[in-house]
């Protein structure tokens, strides 16, 4: 098999450690499974509040208070009535920013139907996720895919967030196998770093069609 970690250079192919089996792939959600493949209503919305469109994506899922939903400190909910306070939006033009703001996101299905020949194949299967308390709801109502995996770690729930070490740990736990046995696939460089440095193989997300490619090659599953 294959690994893949993170260089100076981006993406870089090193051989594996033959006495370490992968035995499982565990997966973001946001920005793999789930991405933004239209961002004009989150660039509708930062201009109206004269804002950079990516520094208002920014501050709505990684500000203060959307780190205190990651690590279950604040409901969901309450995070997007804070946002409105903030913004100094009445309930009508809040509930319209919502609806914009994830109106171009969509679930990867070709990725969840690979995930499925994985653990056809033999291979457990993982999410561990920076994701709010709603999280089980959307993935299970809006973007049906929870079924497809052995074990899921979600930081709202565990109150740690990527990179945090011991949620990696946890998550090695929660399918089954040693932190080394496993591949961490996340579209962030931190959170590809924070795998790699307590032993997990890693695949940094950067494009869909490549990391499907490296997928392959790694597992030899197609």
């Amino acid at each position: 098999m294959i690994k893949w970690t993170v260089g100076r250079r981006g993406l870089v192919r090193i051989m594996p450690n033959r006495k370490t089996r992968l035995k499982a792939i565990i997966f973001d959600v946001g920005g793999v499974l789930i991405r933004s493949h239209s961002r004009v209503g989150r660039e509708k919305w930062a201009a109206r509040l004269g804002l950079d469109s990516r520094e208002f994506e920014d501050f709505v899922f990684n500000g203060e208070s959307g780190r205190q939903v990651q690590l279950g400190q604040k409901t969901f909910e309450a995070h997007w009535r804070w946002l409105g306070h903030h913004f100094g939006l009445n309930e009508v033009d809040l509930a319209e920013m919502r609806r914009d703001f994830f109106a171009g996101d969509g679930l990867d299905e070709s990725l969840v139907a690979y995930i499925q020949r994985l653990r056809q194949a033999g291979y457990r299967t993982g999410i561990l996720s920076n994701f709010a308390d709603d999280a089980r709801r959307v993935w299970t109502e809006q973007y049906p895919f929870i079924e497809h995996f052995d074990g899921i770690v979600v930081s709202s729930e565990v109150g740690l967030m990527k990179p945090d070490p011991n949620i990696y740990q946890l998550a090695a736990e929660r399918v089954g196998v040693k932190v080394e046995q496993a591949l961490f696939v996340d579209d962030f460089a931190q959170n590809i770093e924070g795998a790699r440095q307590v032993g997990m193989q890693v695949l940094h997300f950067t494009d869909p069609e490549l990391a499907r490619q490296q997928l392959v090659a790694i597992t030899g599953v197609t």
